[in-house]
């Protein structure tokens, strides 16, 4: 036999994240770098030859570009796109040290468009972070620190600029504490 209640149970209600999004978005930054690099361009195989093709033919440019002579040390940018955060109102960001690692100049966007040369100030590979500083003031900050410790299950919120596309955001849960990568050093982070 099977019962059932005639009430019936409220599904409890998902979280409205609009006004998180609203507080701290202005505060998210986009990240450009540009590295100067020097590489060996690459070669066909030995035995393979540039075919012979017409030369209007957008086939020419990918061969020369990607196989050049063959043997030439070929001098390019190297680019890299990522998020971070302001710290403090005269300009103090946070981002990943991955992003800005060798780079030799790091541009930071606001939110507002606006574009500042920033400074690598520091950084740390083993927990990948780096600190920038803008010659700016008055900025929009996010606050750090927590309120409670987080706990697996709770929701979590990530405003950032992943590809290059500012300012997305994303929700999802803490799926597990103190995870880590395999690597040398052990340095736990919150899995979602």
């Amino acid at each position: 036999m099977l019962c059932f209640s005639s009430t019936q149970t409220r599904a409890r209600e998902l979280p409205d994240f609009t006004e998180l999004v609203s507080t701290y978005s202005p505060a998210v930054v986009n990240i450009s770098t540009t590295q100067k690099r020097t590489a060996l361009r690459r070669q066909l195989p030995k035995g393979l030859e540039i075919p012979d093709l017409p030369e209007d033919s957008p086939f020419n440019e990918f061969f020369r570009r990607f196989f050049g002579d063959g043997g030439e040390m070929e001098e390019f940018d190297a680019q890299s796109l990522g998020s971070g955060f302001i710290i403090s109102s005269d300009g103090y960001v946070i981002t990943n040290n991955h992003v800005i690692k060798d780079a030799d100049e790091v541009i930071v966007r606001l939110n507002d468009r606006r574009e500042f040369v920033a400074e690598v100030v520091g950084f740390d590979d083993r927990s990948d972070v780096a600190l920038l500083k803008l010659e700016a003031s008055d900025l929009p900050v996010v606050k750090l620190g927590l309120q409670h410790a987080p706990r697996v299950g709770e929701w979590v919120l990530a405003i950032g600029s992943p590809f290059g596309f500012e300012h997305t955001v994303t929700a999802g849960i803490v799926s597990a504490i103190g995870r880590s990568l395999p690597r040398e050093n052990y340095v736990p982070f919150i899995q979602t």
